[in-house]
């Protein structure tokens, strides 16, 4: 299976999840009291930084075998930042 376009298709979707997230918690003025929304931001980078290198892969037709390591681990690291950043965001707020 070609893994890049899954990739790239997922991550900028959570990258748009990132974005909802940050801009709610600072509507309902949140943001001041946890550590969510730096945790997010983190987690919109290294998504990023996963789509970037998708979609690098699949213009270069894997050829290097790098950026599809990239993407891989900068997705995985993305979606386990989230993960943890909708935690602190439960329990805190």
């Amino acid at each position: 299976m070609h893994r890049p376009p899954h990739i790239l298709n997922a991550s900028t979707n959570l990258l748009g999840i990132c974005f909802v997230i940050v801009t709610g918690l600072r509507l309902a003025s949140a943001d001041a009291r946890s550590w969510a929304d730096e945790i997010v931001w983190l987690a919109a980078l290294l998504l990023f930084t996963s789509a970037v290198s998708a979609y690098l892969a699949i213009r270069n037709h894997g050829v290097r075998k790098w950026q599809v390591a990239l993407a891989d681990w900068t997705f995985l690291g993305g979606i386990s930042t989230l993960a943890m950043a909708v935690v602190i965001a439960a329990i805190y707020l």
